[in-house]
C-alpha cells in the first residue's frame, strides 16, 4: 500500500483566538502543522490536538526573512492570522500589520506553497484616520503582490468562548454600576470563531477563493447600543446604559493607552465610531459554503459565568 504523500501547513499566530480553532482543523484533515510564534512555550496546548509530532512549535518573528524562510519551507499552505488590537511600541502597527504580511507571503511564494490565506479585518482601509485599519489594508496589498492567488478574509468583530467583546462588556456590567455606551449607532456583523476557522480550511481548497477578498459576518447586525443590552439581559445585570461623551472618551483612552494592556486606545476610538459591517457587494461566508452562527445560539453559554453568582443558580433550576 502507497504511503499517504505528507501535507504541511504553516500557521502564523496559531496560538491566538482564531488560530488555535484553524490548527485543530488542519491537523484533523492530516496536516503537519507548524505553528510559528513568539513563544513556543505558549502553545504547547495545541500540541495534544494531533498525533504526537504532529503540530510543530517554531520560535518565528514574521519580520525575520531569514526566520520566515525556514518556517514555510516545504510548506503546501500557508495561513496568516498575525493580529494585534494595540501598539507596545509607535510603528508596530506598520511592522506586524503592514509589512510583515508581505514578507509571509513573498516568502511562502518562494517556497512555492500551494495556497495562502490572509487574515485582515472589515474595515480594512488604506485611507483610514485609524492606524490599524490602514495598516490592514497595506498588509492585504503586500500580500497579493507577492503572492496573487492569495485569499483575503476580512472578517467583523469576532465571537467565542475567549473573545474579547462580549467577554470584556460582560466584566464591565459585573464590575461598574452603570454600562457606558460610546458610538451606540456603530453597527457590527459578530462573526463565530469557528466560523471564521472554517472559512480559512475552505479557503484553502476552493479554486473560486484563489486572488478573492471576503469579507465575513454573521447571520445579525447589531448597534453597539444592541450589543450592550444584549449582554446585559443575557448576563441578568440591571444596569442603566450611559451614553459617553467622545470628548471624554478621548481624554481617557490618551491616558489608558499608556499602560501595557490598555482598555482602551485612541484608534480604537476612531474603529468604534465606524460600521463594521460585511458589504453586500462582496461574497461572503455563503460563498464558501458556510451557514453562519448566530451570536444568540453561543454567547449565552460563555456568558452565563457573569451573571449574579456565576450563573451556578440558573444550573441548580435547570
Amino acid at each position: 500500500m502507497m504511503q499517504q504523500e505528507r501535507k504541511v501547513a504553516t500557521v502564523f499566530g496559531g496560538a491566538g483566538f482564531i488560530g488555535r480553532y484553524v490548527v485543530q482543523r488542519l491537523a484533523a484533515q492530516g496536516y503537519v502543522v507548524r505553528v510559528a510564534t513568539r513563544n513556543p512555550a505558549g502553545m504547547r496546548f495545541l500540541t495534544t490536538q494531533g498525533r504526537v509530532g504532529q503540530i510543530v512549535p517554531l520560535q518565528v518573528s514574521v519580520t525575520d526573512a531569514e526566520a520566515l524562510a525556514r518556517a514555510v519551507s516545504g510548506a503546501d499552505v500557508v495561513i496568516n492570522l498575525v493580529g494585534i488590537l494595540h501598539e507596545h511600541r509607535a510603528g508596530d502597527f506598520e511592522r506586524v500589520q503592514g509589512q510583515a504580511p508581505g514578507l509571509i507571503a513573498d516568502a511562502a511564494a518562494k517556497a512555492g506553497a500551494r495556497r495562502m490565506v490572509q487574515v485582515s479585518a472589515i474595515g480594512a482601509d488604506a485611507g483610514s484616520e485609524s492606524l490599524y485599519a490602514r495598516s490592514k489594508a497595506q498588509g492585504e496589498a503586500a500580500v497579493l503582490a507577492a503572492f496573487p492567488t492569495a485569499t483575503i478574509l476580512r472578517p467583523s468583530v469576532v465571537f467565542g468562548p475567549e473573545d474579547q467583546f462580549f467577554n470584556r462588556f460582560a466584566s464591565m456590567a459585573q464590575m461598574l454600576p452603570f454600562m457606558p455606551v460610546v458610538s451606540g449607532d456603530s453597527r457590527f456583523q459578530p462573526v463565530y470563531m469557528a466560523d471564521v476557522a472554517d472559512a480559512v480550511m475552505a479557503a484553502l481548497e476552493q479554486d473560486q477563493a484563489k486572488g478573492t477578498t471576503y469579507e465575513l459576518g454573521g447571520p445579525r447586525v447589531m448597534t453597539m447600543r444592541e450589543v450592550l443590552r444584549f449582554i446585559l439581559e443575557t448576563t441578568h445585570r440591571r444596569r442603566r446604559m450611559v451614553e459617553m461623551p467622545m470628548g471624554l472618551m478621548r481624554f481617557q483612552a490618551r491616558i489608558l493607552e499608556k499602560l501595557p494592556n490598555p482598555a482602551l486606545t485612541s484608534d480604537q476610538l476612531l474603529l468604534l465610531a465606524k460600521d463594521n459591517v460585511a458589504s453586500a457587494s462582496m461574497p461572503g461566508l455563503a460563498a464558501l459554503g458556510i451557514a453562519p452562527k448566530s451570536v444568540e445560539s453561543v454567547v449565552p453559554a460563555y456568558l452565563r459565568r457573569f451573571r449574579p453568582g456565576g450563573g451556578r443558580r440558573d444550573l441548580a433550576t435547570a
